[in-house]
């Protein structure tokens, strides 16, 4: 996320690290380092063992992993993040580490109650999840390790633009399991990026013992294969092996380039959360010893025995803690509530809205150009107008090749590696990234071919609804500013995983938009709003198109389509065919076919699903009385579902018949072509259909 303004390292209560790199200890650490040390620790400390009884008074804080145990890590990281230079991305029990990083008792407790004043979320996200955007503290999600793969992004921006800073990844050993921690690591080793991987090891993924989770005792050593990559092992409970250990990785990450994991060495004192109880699971000795090595309870000892304070300074700290702890309560408990009517408040970013071409039409004739062509054409116009525009994805640029389709053929050539490059096959590191990439820069516009086939798609859903959640979650302080190109749909021969249709599941989720042009100027047009708009686009291509003669279209100069705008492709007056996609061409064939039969058939084209244009579909439906619905995916459980809701609702009084529907059977796609077309809808279909209706 672009810093719009300066913060002042004044304003954070932190202790100034060191510019040499010289070994922290006890006795060469400045004494007023260590009284800002031993506050935030303390504080840290009274706000975790406080949180469990806001939930018992009922104020709030429903979820909370308490931290103790992984004191000196925590203070460390947030120590070593530096403000304006580096990327934190913590995770939900990460309080000090919020803490140490500069963020305050109020704003870790307005988050802790969900207040409207919340500066990570508003209260719109789960408690625990401490974050400051503004400061470029990342507000992450609950899936846990998964913003491993936006830190990578992150990175690779960081990389890009020739910034000095690092990101910073923070995370429990357990949910390095997770194969999109895998995946990140892979990556940041292959791109050789600045980036830290922080593990902090409890022993425990909620019950779930570490023997269960790895063969390794350590599952840093899980990654010592790994080319580029340096491993730290320290002692999460001591302050100093701590900070030591991130100075070491920063120093690292800034000289080299490359990724460093830190594991640090924990023990978890307290249940998972608040909805454990960790006494079903652990014996008394076990609770026992862990909490004989409480990671304040010696920083405090140690301080002690040292002599560098007295008993009497450190019982002044920890009152003046109390006291800071008590005001912020008194703060927070009079702060405003999220108020209910702002629910749909930044669920998506407004989009851009067309000039040249606001309703999405044209009257332009002459040449005519394929569907492909006029996809890379775009793409290489919308690369020359943004510098800050990029593209990455499987086979996306080696030598003359161009994606598997060949759409950005040509692209790296003249826009260079930097901003045209490979992605490893796997699909939720390539949106993962492109989400933390995009927090760099507010101008930044990621465009990636998310799978070679949307039936790959899968293994990104995760990465996806992290995307369709963060412009909410965040409470409009960040969007991923993505577009993701998916080869959609059959009628190719091309069988399970290259031939299934996904936007009946792609469009149950708010926050994202969906697309699906059926002619190159569309397929211009609509791939030009989306690149120029903030926030996820999902824009499904029917590669059934890209060469089709019939999908080729006029495409005027910067044309431009507007989300949620559909196009009547012939007029009629007898009966509405409501369409998108490769079914438009079908449509279209049918109501020729029924003209000559007597029947004057009207073709809507969607064009976009979410947002869609109900207006027209009412408009369509006043004119004609009767409806047909028609589209490539299975009707059931498909996206026409949602037309025929919305008509039964909006304008049931005007149909003269039942809405129908043609589509797929409920079957997958065959690959045999006997198969498919037995599966898939076709002009026929379309027309014994529309003959039931009109004959209703």
């Amino acid at each position: 996320m672009s810093k719009k303004t300066k913060i002042s390292k004044k304003t954070i209560k932190k202790a100034p690290t060191k510019k040499k790199s010289t070994k922290y200890s006890l006795k060469d650490t400045d004494k007023s380092v260590l009284q800002t040390w031993y506050s935030l620790m303390t504080l840290g400390r009274m706000l975790d063992e406080r949180a469990p009884n806001y939930l018992k008074q009922a104020i709030g804080w429903s979820y909370h992993a308490p931290y103790a145990g992984h004191d000196g890590i925590q203070l460390a990281i947030g120590q070593l993040f530096t403000l304006n230079e580096d990327h934190l991305f913590p995770y939900y029990r990460d309080m000090l580490t919020c803490l140490s990083a500069g963020l305050s008792a109020e704003e870790i407790i307005l988050n802790g109650i969900s207040k409207g004043t919340d500066v990570a979320s508003g209260g719109r996200h789960m408690s625990n999840h401490f974050a400051k955007p503004e400061w470029n503290i990342h507000n992450v999600s609950s899936c846990t390790g998964n913003h491993t793969l936006h830190a990578v992004g992150t990175a690779r921006a960081i990389k890009r633009y020739g910034h000095q800073g690092c990101a910073i990844s923070s995370q429990g050993e357990s949910s390095t399991s997770e194969g999109y921690c895998y995946e990140a690591i892979n990556g940041a080793s292959c791109e050789k990026l600045p980036v830290i991987f922080v593990f902090q090891d409890n022993g425990y993924g909620i019950s779930v013992p570490k023997r269960d989770q790895t063969a390794n005792e350590f599952c840093a050593d899980n990654f010592t294969g790994f080319l580029n990559l340096k491993i730290i092992h320290c002692d999460g409970k001591d302050v100093f092996d701590s900070m030591n250990a991130m100075t070491k990785a920063r120093e690292h990450v800034l000289k080299e380039g490359t990724p460093v994991i830190v594991h640090a060495h924990c023990v978890r004192i307290h249940n998972h959360s608040n909805s454990d109880n960790h006494i079903l699971y652990r014996d008394d000795k076990e609770l026992a010893e862990v909490k004989a090595q409480d990671p304040l309870v010696r920083f405090k000892k140690e301080l002690l025995k040292s002599k560098r304070f007295t008993t009497k300074e450190l019982e002044k700290i920890e009152a003046d803690m109390k006291e800071e702890m008590l005001e912020a309560h008194t703060k927070c408990m009079s702060a405003p509530n999220p108020d209910p009517n702002a629910i749909y408040d930044f669920v998506i970013p407004e989009p851009y809205i067309p000039q040249k071409f606001p309703d999405g039409d044209h009257n332009e004739t002459g040449n005519e150009i394929k569907f492909i062509d006029a996809l890379n054409t775009t793409l290489k116009e919308e690369f020359r107008r943004n510098p800050n525009t990029f593209i990455w994805g499987q086979d996306m640029a080696n030598k003359d090749k161009g994606g598997i389709f060949n759409v950005s053929k040509g692209m790296q050539q003249e826009f260079g590696i930097e901003r045209v490059f490979n992605a490893p096959i796997a699909e939720d590191f390539i949106v993962g990234t492109a989400n933390g990439f995009s927090r760099f820069r507010d101008d930044i516009r990621v465009v990636v071919e998310g799978a070679e086939f949307a039936d790959y798609f899968w293994p990104a859903m995760e990465q996806l609804v992290e995307c369709t959640h963060d412009y909410w979650r965040t409470n409009g302080q960040f969007s991923p500013n993505i577009v993701i190109r998916l080869a959609s749909g059959g009628y190719i021969g091309g069988g399970l995983y290259h031939s299934q249709n996904i936007e009946g599941a792609l469009t149950t989720f708010p926050g994202l938009r969906v697309v699906s042009p059926s002619f190159a100027d569309d397929a211009a047009g609509l791939l030009r709003t989306a690149i120029r708009s903030k926030g996820p686009t999902l824009y499904l291509e029917p590669k059934a198109l890209y060469n089709a003669n019939y999908a080729m279209a006029t495409v005027p100069e910067e044309y431009e389509v507007p989300f949620g705008k559909a196009k009547v492709r012939r007029e009629g007056e007898n009966l509405s065919i409501i369409t998108y996609g490769n079914t438009v061409h079908h449509s279209l064939d049918a109501a020729k076919d029924l003209e000559e039969q007597g029947h004057s058939v009207e073709v809507v084209d969607l064009r976009s699903l979410s947002p869609l244009d109900e207006e027209s579909i009412l408009k369509t439906v006043q004119k004609t009385n009767r409806v047909l619905v028609v589209h490539e995916d299975k009707v059931f459980a498909g996206f026409g579902g949602e037309i025929v809701a919305l008509i039964n609702e909006k304008a049931f009084d005007l149909l003269d018949a039942p809405v129908l529907r043609v589509g797929s059977t409920f079957t997958p796609v065959g690959f045999n072509r006997i198969l498919e077309r037995a599966t898939l809808p076709n002009k026929q279909r379309i027309i014994e259909k529309a003959l039931e209706l009109l004959n209703y």
